[in-house]
């Protein structure tokens, strides 16, 4: 292991396993960790600020380094970059939980560690600059959508509540306007100049200004990684309950029993909770029970329509080791289910969401990398995670309950995992799912609020203030192309309008207690 505890920029002291090395003391971390790992590509570099060497959990370190593809870091409190970055981030990356373990590019030089074989393999010209810190977020920034894994992780301390802060642990403006020009397209330099001057009242042209004469890097990304082999876990013994929730899809929900039947690791369960809002009506699923299946079928019919309620019902229905949550128009192969556990087991995820493409749709993703949302559909979960988890009603018939699962997922401190491959195919079954339009409360408003009241509950709950600004700009900006009204103080205020009318609704949601 390779220990570099620093003064903000320069090295304090130096361990190499255990032995103290003087002589690069003084010398710049973002001159001396590139030849550390030229000459050690095989270690764990942590690092920490002099300061906090006593609160490190050492203990921890390596039960939480326990695959190659981690790279981990701690702030207390606050992030390097301001929350300004909300406005060009629409991501769950900016609000993070410092409780729990959390998905992040955002990393920070306060305490953190990666193993020397990913750093010999990033670009170098990422360690051009003379902030360790700004390093650091270029490294996770760039490489965690080729499958590093990058979290927030309040392990790494004995105690989180020990502050020790210094202005360096915090970027400057000039440092965050260039960090968006260096990592994302160059309109968002200027849409963050934009907002800061209207939301902030900051005339920030100094700093917008150096990024003209900046020119944008794009880093090489191609990393590999050497997964956890899954050799010795035994497979066949982690038990599989299926949920599927379905409305008027007889013939696609049969087509998939049948896909399950054919499994090399079968399934234990499948619970499906068949819904039908017509008073009298009965279940059309006659097969259930005139046909043999080699799992057991839990059947539940109801007359109450809604995604969240069908699979609330389903879950309390779960006794294996893994959940999979399913829709009733896809596909899998006969090997499906076992190649999803080994690939689970590979990358040691506890919540997976895998491809889900419609036949002929071209696959985008090829890496496993954390997934910023979760699909109800198409993912594994360890049961014993969401024992206490619920999709929230509030969301029902709305948008947005998969995304919301999903966060209440990460913020008991799990990551979701996007994996290639098992693939699924998602036929998009032309009937069924809301057979008939819901008449949602905020339909009786003369203007119809937008965005949609649920999309802004879950920005409210989730979202810093600056994200939720942010948002309204990019909607203000793509809703003006699309729509009648061309005159532009006429559809600002129209637009307003309907901004405060959705913040209303969604306030209103968030009160309500149900789930």
């Amino acid at each position: 292991m390779i220990i570099v505890i620093h003064d903000q920029q320069r090295v304090f002291k130096l361990l190499i396993d255990g032995l103290v090395i003087t002589s690069l003391n003084g010398e710049r971390l973002t001159t001396i960790i590139p030849k550390l790992v030229a000459q050690y590509p095989n270690k764990l570099l942590v690092w920490c600020y002099k300061q906090v060497e006593n609160n490190i959990a050492w203990s921890n370190i390596n039960t939480l380094f326990d695959q190659d593809r981690k790279m981990l870091s701690f702030l207390p409190e606050m992030n390097f970059f301001s929350d300004s970055l909300g406005f060009i981030e629409d991501s769950t990356y900016i609000k993070l939980n410092k409780n729990v373990t959390f998905p992040t590019w955002q990393m920070s030089s306060y305490v953190g560690g990666i193993f020397t074989s990913v750093l010999h393999q990033v670009d170098g010209r990422i360690w051009k600059t003379k902030s360790f810190d700004f390093a650091l977020n270029s490294i996770a920034k760039t490489y965690q959508s080729k499958g590093l894994f990058c979290y927030s992780e309040p392990k790494l301390l004995i105690d989180t509540n020990e502050l020790v802060y210094r202005d360096q642990f915090y970027a400057n403006l000039d440092m965050l306007f260039t960090f968006v020009k260096l990592h994302y397209k160059s309109i968002w330099c200027f849409l963050l100049f934009f907002d800061l001057l209207i939301y902030e009242r900051k005339l920030a042209l100094w700093s917008w200004s150096k990024t003209f004469f900046l020119s944008k890097k794009k880093f090489s990304n191609q990393i590999i990684f050497n997964d956890i082999s899954s050799n010795s876990i035994d497979v066949i013994s982690q038990s599989i309950d299926v949920i599927i929730p379905t409305i008027g899809r007889k013939l696609f929900l049969y087509d998939f029993l049948k896909d399950l039947s054919i499994q090399t690791h079968l399934p234990n369960n499948v619970i499906i909770v068949e819904q039908n809002p017509l008073e009298g009506s009965r279940s059309e699923l006659e097969f259930l029970n005139t046909e043999e299946w080699p799992f057991k079928i839990k059947h539940i019919f109801t007359h109450q329509t809604g995604a969240c309620h069908a699979r609330n019902r389903a879950l309390e229905l779960v006794d294996s080791n893994w959940v999979f949550f399913a829709d009733d128009d896809i596909r899998i192969k006969n090997d499906f289910n076992q190649n999803a556990l080994i690939n689970i087991y590979q990358v040691n995820s506890k919540a997976v969401t895998f491809s889900c493409l419609r036949g002929g749709e071209k696959q985008t993703y090829f890496d496993r990398f954390s997934w910023v949302t979760f699909g109800s559909g198409c993912s594994f979960v360890y049961s014993s995670l969401i024992k206490d988890i619920l999709f929230d009603t509030k969301f029902e018939h709305g948008f947005g309950e998969d995304a919301d699962f999903g966060m209440q997922i990460r913020n008991k401190g799990y990551d979701i995992i996007y994996l290639p491959e098992p693939n699924i195919l998602h036929l998009k079954a032309p009937i069924g799912g809301f057979r008939t339009k819901s008449v949602l409360e905020w339909h009786s408003e003369v203007v119809l609020p937008k965005p949609s009241p649920t999309v802004m509950l879950f920005n409210l709950m989730y979202k810093t203030r600056e994200q939720i600004l942010g948002y309204k700009t990019i909607l203000f900006i793509k809703y003006y192309m699309v729509q009648s009204v061309k005159n532009p103080i006429a559809y600002y205020k129209g637009f307003q309008k309907q901004w405060q009318l959705s913040l209303k609704w969604a306030k209103i949601l968030k009160e309500r207690h149900e789930v």
